[in-house]
């Protein structure tokens, strides 16, 4: 068995992670390259080549997977550079991206703008067609019609790729169809992105959004992807290319580059997933996980509860709704690279707004002059200006101070520990604020879950993070700074199917549900096939309904028992864990109420061969072999600048113990224990946290 690669590209960092054929795990993190994505995954693999004193070739030959993750789709989506679409609609629904789903988010703040349609009204034409809810023809489509449009669009408007949403098709997809084959015969080189294959469900403006978004990001996907896949084969790379999506999964660049869509958000799709394995290679019998990741542009959080990762559909990239099932992690705009500022109310705020990896944080000097969370954190004494990224970048602690003291220090009139420690707290208050919105403004209680940490820069604000909401344990794998790459190395294949029957308890159409299944399957099933690769070592299929009381207005995913509802009793059994999924998360059921369900989904997967890391000896819990020094840094529950102890995260073995205050120096990321707080290495090497919280705590 060869190597496994991971590469997930940032907006500050690119990481690396590579398991070779000896099971040892190789981490890289190098800027990224905007001018450049491709580049910065070759300066991380030239990084790995160099430690193992060999050529990228040579790794890339004798890798047999390589999966990458990006987020210049998801930055294409929110910059609007995106390809030129046309949109075709049943006559009389041409507003429907305009009206969405009864206007703007807050239609009471009268100085929120209405926003504007993702594909302008100009370039939205009806045309003359009717499917009834049954998916009976009601009005033939009128091909004329169909070809004047198109004509228009792609002959005068010049737009790259057109987006088919006709009522009720997701019954009856015979006029978008046919709409393509008339588009494919004239127009060729014309992208036809239709709604019945891309989002497949009731809830037509849902269905209409990510329909436009993957007509608007395939153009891109595909010169990209090929990109990356014709460099990586010049290269030496001779397997297929797998691509992280925001489902928490990854899939082969030939199936990725059909659904574009799926790529947007899927970095932080891949942190849970990483959470969870070493969650459950740690033991956490539970199950249940907050997984926060910090880089140096976001802050991303998720939920994993008795070891499944949550989901939803209300996914937004800027205004724009994506409509289809991913991975629920809520992202704010709080990195490294956050920059602080006061407002003349002499209020100080970080972020959303980030330095980015060009020109950075002002440490960097690479002429960034905004104090940045990274410049705080140095400034406090948490990042060694010497030994960041392993030493192999230099950080200029005077440019730090100078950026804390101009935008911070001197508007609030503080001296430079204060104001740095006041952009930490207030970042800190950020963070905390996105992980109540996941667990206790939902009913969950966070004292029931371990908190998993990863990104560059998480661990300098984890413990407080964890303190604040009363948790008492934290999860710092050994390679969580590249946490997100770790996901795509140990996610499965997969692939997700939709269909939608709308039927109810009271007069349940097992017939219409069961067919929609079956076809559900046989495309689960065709996906499966298609892989054909023995290093795939076991498939199934999962199938999902979206359910709801009657007269709701929102459904909750229910896992369906079997892949059929056969009779009666199957029947019982998926309302009985209706009530329970409701419960759950609303802490009320009515078993009286009757039940609707609305859309059917499948999920194909093909698991990949387990990954394993090697476990270590217990080498006692003297911790004094990895001591590198002492320095200054920040804990205001000791009054301040303490003399803290330094250690070097690679010494450290199973069983070594550290009492806070101290800081543990790995290569990619800084954890801060501060006082209050001890860390174990496990026998995986991963570092185990127990925080008091009786009160003493390292004040935010």
């Amino acid at each position: 068995m060869g190597s496994r690669i991971c590469v997930d590209v940032g907006g500050t960092f690119t990481d690396l992670v590579m398991l070779d054929d000896r099971e040892t795990v190789r981490i890289s993190k190098s800027p990224t390259t905007p001018e450049d994505h491709a580049q910065g995954v070759l300066d991380c693999l030239g990084l790995v080549s160099d430690e193992v004193r060999t050529s990228a070739r040579d790794l890339l030959e004798r890798c047999t997977y390589f999966a990458h993750g990006s987020t210049i789709i998801t930055n294409a989506v929110i910059e609007g550079k995106v390809a030129k679409v046309g949109f075709l609609v049943t006559r009389g629904f041409r507003d429907i991206l305009s009206v969405r789903e009864a206007g703007k988010d807050n239609p009471f703040n009268m100085r929120e703008d209405f926003p504007q349609p993702y594909i302008p009204r100009y370039l939205t034409l009806p045309v003359t067609e009717r499917i009834s809810a049954e998916g009976k023809i009601k009005i033939p489509m009128d091909e004329d019609e169909v070809k004047q449009a198109l004509e228009k669009l792609i002959g005068e408007y010049r737009v790259e790729a057109v987006a088919v949403c006709f009522l009720w098709s997701i019954m009856n997809p015979v006029h978008e169809t046919r709409v393509r084959e008339i588009a494919a015969r004239e127009w060729p080189d014309v992208i036809c992105v239709l709604s019945s294959e891309v989002n497949p469900i009731i809830r037509e403006y849902r269905r209409a959004s990510s329909t436009a978004i993957e007509a608007s990001v395939r153009p891109l996907t595909q010169r990209y992807v090929s990109g990356v896949d014709s460099k990586l084969k010049r290269d030496g790379y001779e397997e297929t290319l797998y691509i992280v999506t925001s489902s928490g999964s990854v899939l082969a660049a030939e199936d990725a580059v059909q659904k574009g869509i799926s790529m947007i958000g899927s970095g932080p799709s891949m942190a849970p997933v990483a959470a969870n394995w070493f969650s459950d290679m740690e033991g956490n019998t539970g199950g249940n996980v907050i997984c926060v990741d910090m880089g140096g542009t976001s802050f991303d959080v998720s939920l994993v509860t008795k070891g499944e990762i949550a989901r939803t559909r209300e996914t937004r990239v800027g205004s724009e709704l994506l409509g289809i099932s991913v991975i629920d992690s809520r992202s704010i705009g709080a990195g490294g690279g956050s920059i602080a500022s006061v407002d003349p109310a002499g209020l100080i705020h970080v972020g959303p707004e980030s330095s980015g990896a060009v020109p950075g944080p002002a440490c960097y000097n690479r002429g960034g002059d905004k104090a940045t969370v990274t410049d705080a954190n140095v400034l406090l004494g948490y990042i060694d200006p010497d030994y960041f990224l392993g030493g192999r970048m230099t950080i200029d602690v005077g440019l730090a101070e100078e950026a804390v003291r101009k935008d911070v220090a001197a508007p609030l009139h503080l001296d430079l520990h204060e104001a740095a420690f006041t952009i930490w707290s207030t970042v800190n208050v950020n963070m905390v604020s996105a992980m109540q919105d996941v667990t206790v403004w939902q009913g969950i209680d966070p004292r029931e879950y371990v908190l998993v940490a990863g990104g560059g820069a998480g661990n300098c604000h984890a413990v407080a993070l964890a303190r604040e909401l009363g948790m008492k344990r934290i999860l710092v794998p050994r390679y969580g700074g590249v946490l997100s790459a770790v996901g795509g190395l140990v996610a499965d294949v997969c692939a997700d199917f939709s269909g939608s029957c709308f039927t109810s308890t009271n007069h349940f159409n097992d017939t219409g549900v069961n067919s929609v299944l079956e076809d559900l399957e046989n495309q689960a099933q065709a996906f499966l096939a298609k892989l054909g690769s023995s290093s795939l070592a076991r498939h199934r299929i999962e199938f999902y309904v979206e359910a709801r009381y009657g007269y709701q207005v929102w459904e909750l995913p229910v896992k369906l028992r079997s892949n059929r509802i056969a009779d009666k009793q199957a029947l019982s059994q998926l309302i009985d864990d209706f009530h329970e999924a409701h419960e759950k998360v609303f802490a009320i059921k009515d078993p009286k109420q009757f039940v609707e369900f609305i859309n059917w989904s499948a999920r194909a997967i093909a698991e990949m061969p387990r990954v394993k890391l090697e476990e270590q000896p217990y080498g006692g819990s003297d911790s004094s072999a990895a001591l590198m020094a002492e320095r200054p840094a920040y804990f205001r529950d000791l009054g301040g600048m303490t003399n803290t102890c330094v250690y070097q995260g690679n010494k450290l073995v199973h069983g070594n113990f550290i009492e806070g205050p101290a800081v543990i120096e790995e290569t990619t990321t800084t954890v801060v224990i501060p006082p209050g707080a001890t860390a174990t290495v496990t026998k995986w090497g991963n570092y185990s946290i127990d925080i008091q919280t009786d009160g003493s705590s390292h004040e935010m």
